[in-house]
């Protein structure tokens, strides 16, 4: 047994876990029903991390490394959705400051 038959796993569990880790700002966003104090920024950047990072672990055949990124992009993808579907409803409501005056 080598260092890699006990880090591929590890890392995979480790990876999969921090891919979850948008499920809290996505819990937060559901709860507010806003997400106006959230970046959108930040999470697309990421998601480019994620592509290259995959694409990396594919060239190498690393299952880990590839599932990992994977699940990460996903479940920052649909944080992503849920900012902008409440971005959505804002704008589309016709309130907020170019509404006229006692509309």
């Amino acid at each position: 047994m080598n260092a890699g038959d006990v880090l591929g796993p590890a890392a995979l569990v480790a990876g999969l876990l921090m891919a979850v880790s948008p499920v809290l700002q996505v819990r937060r966003m559901l709860q507010t029903r806003s997400s106006r104090d959230f970046s959108l920024g930040y999470p697309t950047l990421l998601c480019v991390g994620f592509v290259i990072w995959m694409a990396y672990g594919i060239s190498l055949s690393n299952m880990p490394m590839m599932l990992s990124n994977a699940a990460s992009m996903t479940f920052m993808i649909v944080t992503i959705a849920v900012a902008l579907s409440f971005r959505r409803r804002v704008s589309g409501s016709g309130s907020g400051a170019g509404a006229a005056p006692g509309a």
